[in-house]
């Protein structure tokens, strides 16, 4: 099979779109189970968890938005919605960096980092019976090196 269709036009090979299928069915599944345990135990969306995360590692647990976006498959619309919540919820706050008072920062809580720190508890453990139980450590090492390339 040519990698170009009749038309001269570019065209995956069937292993390659059927490793995409794959990832994209697979992501998808992980993800609802993750999310699910996540409900299961009251605690909130992955989305938050990836939010403080990158606040927690960040130089002085602080990014502006743009970084934040940046750091996370997050779209900016989607992140102003979820930055709202978590500052309702007291897990950050928004400090202005400029003397205009237009650059914000968002900074994590103590109560972001411990919310987020109870989340790695069943994260962890969903990680592990999702993905771990599922592939053997060499197995969990290849498939890491083969998704590298594709980042």
């Amino acid at each position: 099979m040519s990698d170009f269709s009749d038309t001269g036009e570019p065209r995956p090979t069937p292993g390659a779109t059927q490793a995409w299928i794959g990832l994209m069915r697979a992501q998808r599944r992980v993800l609802q189970e993750i999310e699910a345990d996540f409900k299961k135990a009251g605690l909130p969306p992955l989305s938050w968890y990836d939010v403080l995360w990158e606040l927690a590692q960040a130089d002085g647990g602080k990014l502006r938005p743009f970084e934040i976006e940046s750091r996370t498959l997050l779209a900016q619309y989607n992140l102003s919605r979820l930055i709202d919540r978590l500052e309702r919820e007291g897990f950050v706050r928004r400090e202005t960096f400029d003397a205009d008072g237009r650059g914000r920062w968002v900074v994590v809580t103590d109560e972001g980092r411990a919310t987020r720190a109870r989340m790695w508890q069943v994260y962890a453990a969903s990680i592990e019976a999702h993905v771990g139980a599922k592939l053997s450590a060499d197995d969990a090492r290849e498939l890491a090196r083969l998704l590298a390339k594709l980042r």
